[in-house]
């Protein structure tokens, strides 16, 4: 079941934002582990020498180390971006 959301969902919204964020990034895990297993679990079944996977697998959690890193220490998540069409002037 999708997670409820009290009130109109917006990416202006910090909260939201931070928890769209962080569900993005656990949807990347599981594609991330489910398609390297079945990789592995292929290449191991079959004794292959496929020497690509060691690469695909390094290169893809190297994207996936600098996901967590932009979500989990660098993003800023504070109320200071606030659509500018909502200021009247």
């Amino acid at each position: 079941m999708p997670p409820r959301w009290p009130r109109q969902p917006t990416r202006y919204d910090p909260a939201y934002r931070k928890l769209d964020d962080r569900m993005n990034f656990a949807l990347h895990v599981a594609i991330f582990a489910a398609i390297n297993s079945g990789i592995w679990f292929v290449r191991t079944f079959q004794n292959a020498n496929w020497t690509w996977t060691v690469w695909f697998t390094g290169i893809w959690l190297f994207a996936l180390v600098a996901h967590a890193v932009y979500i989990f220490a660098i993003a800023d998540y504070s109320d200071s971006s606030t659509p500018s069409s909502s200021q009247k002037g």
